[in-house]
């Protein structure tokens, strides 16, 4: 099929109907670099009570973690692409392969303008309603993701999970949101507004307490719980931040090499945090002072591709960072770089604010 300009978050299927995420900026330009999501239950079928959507010939399983990474090498290895700065090859389809396109901002558009046929649906309505009036941003600026893009969502079990576009629309959304949250008459609240946030969830980070992790993510302002009273359900609420296309800019390049050199642990000052929202999640930094691995003093920037870690850290923090030291070779500079991905010590990687106020 025609394959138009596609972004972070929006989604591709293949013949077999599974589905993909767009993943990030940077691609190849034959290809996009991805994360498997989704697969019908004729492909792939889940041990995990989490993983179940749909129901009949609609029913899909979601991939946790690496499954969908470790699943594409196993079965289907044509759904990988070649990534010339790493040197490897990565979860990814190619423009030929691509069966289907759907994109957050036009089905979020088209769930608006329909009479919602279900609780979901109307909560999603309600939801944007207020977001909009209080905020002053438009329905162009935001799109779904998840079940809802998909349509295979549960009406009294299902999330509502936003994008929204732009840096700037992230900004007065998170400061509407924080508004919102104080307001005793408003139907949201700030999911990490407690510590029972965190009850009953499955840690596994070894240096990242559950508690810092609650720390974290109260601040972050994006993570909502909506009080529904149509469906008498409080429904976990969440807003991904996704580029604008103007501030979408590739750095993909097929001279750029990226090399790991080891294990760090360092502590840095953060030095700019714009692109910290995104994925993957970027901070410039000035390194303080290196613990663990190699003493290199050009460590330019941390770059983050696990969920937990987006908008870790702001402007002028002081952060604890542990992960993979990396060497950036470009046509006109070679910097160090720290970054956290999936890897055989996934569990040891962590960002975090050194002093938590």
């Amino acid at each position: 099929m025609a394959c138009s300009k596609l972004r972070d978050r929006d989604a591709l299927l293949t013949e077999e109907g599974m589905i993909f995420r767009v993943y990030g900026y940077s691609h190849p330009s034959n290809a996009y670099v991805c994360d498997l999501e989704y697969a019908p239950v004729s492909v792939f079928k889940s041990k995990d009570s989490r993983a179940i959507r749909g129901e009949g010939k609609q029913t899909y399983y979601k991939f946790y973690s690496d499954q969908g990474l470790r699943f594409v090498r196993k079965k289907y290895p044509q759904y990988t692409v070649w990534y010339a700065p790493l040197q490897t090859r990565l979860v990814g389809v190619h423009k030929e392969q691509i069966t289907e396109i759907r994109k957050p901002n036009q089905t979020f558009r088209h769930l608006l303008e329909e009479r919602p046929g279900d609780s979901l649906l109307q909560a999603l309505q309600k939801l944007a309603n207020i977001i909009l009036n209080r905020s002053g941003l438009s329905e162009a600026d935001f799109g779904v993701f998840g079940s809802l893009l998909h349509g295979f969502y549960h009406p009294l079990f299902s999330d509502l999970d936003l994008v929204l576009y732009g840096k700037e629309k992230l900004k007065r959304l998170r400061e509407t949101l924080g508004t919102l949250y104080l307001d005793e008459a408003s139907p949201l609240r700030n999911e990490f507004q407690t510590e029972e946030a965190l009850k009953d969830k499955h840690w596994r980070f070894v240096n990242y307490s559950p508690r810092e992790h609650w720390w974290h993510q109260r601040r972050k302002m994006v993570y909502s719980l909506f009080t529904d009273k149509m469906s008498g359900r409080i429904i976990k609420t969440e807003f991904e931040p996704v580029k604008e296309w103007r501030e979408n800019h590739s750095e993909y390049n097929l001279n750029t090499r990226i090399t790991r050199k080891g294990w760090i642990r360092a502590i840095a000052q953060v030095t700019d945090d714009s692109e910290a929202p995104f994925m993957p999640s970027i901070c410039k930094v000035e390194p303080e002072k290196i613990l663990e691995g190699v003493k290199v003093d050009d460590i330019q920037r941390i770059v983050s591709y696990v969920e937990e870690f987006r908008m870790q850290a702001e402007k002028n923090e002081e952060v604890y960072v542990e992960g993979n030291l990396e060497q950036v070779v470009t046509s006109t500079e070679v910097f160090h770089q720290i970054t956290l991905t999936y890897g055989p010590r996934y569990y040891e990687q962590v960002l975090k604010v050194q002093r938590l106020s």
